[in-house]
């Protein structure tokens, strides 16, 4: 299925039935990385998943965007007026930026390690994530494309200091299937996004759970407990012995605490 926003076709699925849910992937996944949590949660939700512009089945022509605006068309499609929605990373910020241009179309969050717009990020990382940086700048610039993708697995998959082929398997496969796919895609154009939500944060009403991995990178947690600190009603709990995308890799701690946050 597909829906429409702008000159982009935003591959999207459904499946299930129940109180509906939308998911929205990291910039480095598509919608296949919530097969776990999709399988988790269609007992009893109706869930979306969607390809967001230069990911996966989603075709487009570059073109300024905003990828809140997406989210939207997608739940238009759909026919849904109030959802929850559960993002991861990239997808989270997506997440956040909706709650708070249309609070009256999320009724839950759930953010996996978002990325937000004015949040106290790191300028520079301790060893060794900072040679795994300079590494991953030198085959970007290099334009080796498996490089990038090899060590981007590293980083946000196995988690910047634990050891490379941490996560392996299926789930690594399909990282490198997915995030392969996006670097190689043309970009689909500017991504408009507001300048700071880190400052508009208290003005989301919608009930929130904040998951971050222990191994993800130190500014994660970091800004993850601050959005906790800010954000009236939302919880945080931190998952032992993973990283950037637990959900990916199928953890028991992350999944059970989606689903049960989202209830029956």
């Amino acid at each position: 299925m597909f829906a429409t926003s702008g000159n982009a076709q935003l591959a999207y699925s459904s499946s299930g039935a129940g109180d509906p849910v939308l998911l929205i992937h990291a910039g480095v996944t598509d919608k296949r990385s919530w097969r776990h949590l999709t399988d988790r949660l269609t007992p009893d939700h109706q869930v979306l998943a969607y390809d967001q512009r230069g990911f996966g089945e989603t075709t487009y022509r570059p073109e300024a965007h905003s990828p809140a605006t997406d989210a939207v068309a997608v739940l238009d499609a759909a026919g849904l007026d109030r959802v929850a929605v559960v993002g991861c990373s990239l997808g989270g910020g997506v997440a956040v930026e909706l709650a708070l241009a249309h609070p009256d179309r999320v009724a839950r969050l759930v953010l996996i390690a978002p990325d937000v717009t004015g949040a106290p990020w790191l300028d520079e990382y301790p060893e060794p994530i900072n040679t795994l940086g300079q590494n991953l700048d030198a085959a970007d610039d290099a334009g080796d494309v498996d490089e990038v993708n090899r060590l981007e697995a590293w980083l946000w998959l196995d988690g910047p200091t634990a050891p490379e082929g941490r996560v392996g398997g299926e789930a690594r496969q399909l990282f490198l299937d997915m995030n392969g796919l996006a670097l190689r895609n043309e970009s689909p154009g500017d991504s408009i996004k507001p300048d700071s939500v880190w400052e508009e944060l208290s003005r989301i009403a919608s009930p929130t759970l904040l998951l971050v991995g222990e191994l993800d990178l130190p500014d994660r947690l970091d800004v993850c407990a601050g959005m906790a600190d800010r954000m009236p009603y939302a919880q945080l709990t931190t998952l032992p012995g993973v990283a950037h995308l637990p959900h990916l890799e199928n953890d028991e701690t992350c999944l059970a605490a989606i689903t049960s946050f989202l209830g029956p």
